[in-house]
């Protein structure tokens, strides 16, 4: 599973553009291309990483109104190209760069996998998204830590796009009229991750485990039931643990909420998983459905309290897995069903989701070892 950029294109004159900036700010975009006059304006407007191909961006895009979009001749002879000439200039600055091509032809898909290799981005154009050769740079620019990002002009052209980019591309360049619908595809790409694959395990053992601090992960995302994050004992298998969504007859429903468990318990955030101990306000969560979909939240909040603790212990074939939450009945495991079950009413041979894993993980990432935890 991996995040995928979204850049805005707003480039043109401010009165058009001004719109689209506020859009992607309020949507998590990751960045937004303007015109070289308004760079500033942006800047004004809110924190946001700025790219354009002029004056002093954060990104300073390469192949707008020049070689890279055929506004310029592109010469036979690559070694002859003003643009990678620029481009290995603002390299030996320490200039963080971008290459933008426009593939009108197999000399162009040449171009952008020499240019790929100058820049830290290159975002592509094509006509048709079934014929861009986005197999071919990702291969050709493997291992170079250039990020690939394509143009995508509508809705339906980013939901291609983005399937497309399921091979191994890093993002999108959203170029959409309407600001209504850069808001729309803009939050739909930057906040949904690939689909999970969770499995339902057997409980095979609930008992209590003493007292001890346990955590609340108050979010800046509103939840619905069937929504939370994955937690476990081990970073092999994950509980599907629900928000604090539902109504209870003993307090009120705090949908923004997940009572996660023990502090020494691992959270999957992204690709990798954290401790419930390190985390803090401001850092990223991932909430998960039942369905495996997930998307990407913020933390607004961390309690660590010292609550009752429950024991919580599930198998699937030859694999058992763990966790220790707290002993109320407002934390709730979501069963292999869909709905959830409190865990003060868990008992053996009950179905419940979570997420496993082949791989261990190391500092949170996974790596080929044997290790073991118990």
């Amino acid at each position: 599973m991996s995040d995928k950029l979204v850049w805005i294109d707003a480039q043109g004159s401010w009165n058009g553009a001004k719109e689209k900036v506020t859009g992607a700010l309020e949507s998590g975009a990751n960045a937004v291309l303007v015109s070289p006059e308004n760079v500033e304006r942006v800047r004004e407007l809110g924190k946001m990483t700025v790219a354009a191909a002029e004056g002093n961006p954060d990104i300073r895009v390469i192949g707008i109104g020049s070689e890279g979009d055929g506004t310029l001749f592109l010469p036979h002879d690559l070694n002859s190209s003003e643009d990678m000439a620029t481009a290995k200039a603002l390299k030996a600055q320490g200039t963080t760069t971008a290459a933008y091509v426009r593939l009108a032809g197999k000399e162009y898909e040449q171009f952008a996998a020499r240019m790929g290799k100058l820049c830290d981005y290159l975002i592509i154009e094509g006509d048709d998204w079934k014929v861009i050769p986005l197999e071919n740079l990702i291969a050709e620019l493997g291992g170079s830590g250039t990020k690939i990002l394509a143009k995508a002009r509508d809705i339906d052209e980013a939901s291609v796009a983005l399937q497309t980019l399921e091979k191994g591309a890093d993002g999108v360049l959203v170029d959409v009229d309407d600001p209504l619908k850069v808001r729309e595809i803009a939050r739909a790409v930057s906040t949904k991750q690939a689909g999970l694959g969770l499995t339902p395990v057997t409980i095979t053992a609930v008992r209590d485990a003493g007292t001890g601090d346990r955590v609340c992960i108050d979010t800046c995302s509103l939840m619905t039931p069937g929504e939370g994050m994955l937690i476990g004992n081990q970073s092999s298998g994950l509980f599907l643990v629900q928000s604090e969504a539902e109504e209870s007859p003993y307090v009120a429903s705090r949908p923004f909420r997940v009572n996660a468990g023990a502090v020494h318990e691992y959270v999957l955030v992204g690709e990798k998983t954290r401790y419930l101990s390190e985390l803090a306000s401001g850092d990223p969560a991932l909430i998960v459905t039942r369905d495996g979909d997930a998307r990407k939240a913020t933390i607004g909040r961390v309690k660590i309290e010292r609550r009752p603790l429950l024991y919580v212990e599930a198998e699937t074939g030859d694999r058992k897995i763990s966790a220790i939450l707290q002993n109320a009945e407002t934390i709730k495991l979501v069963a292999a069903d869909g709905s959830s079950t409190p865990v003060t009413a868990l008992k053996p041979g009950d179905r419940v989701l979570a997420k496993l894993e082949k791989e261990a993980r190391h500092f949170g990432m996974k790596i080929e070892e044997t290790i073991v935890e118990k």
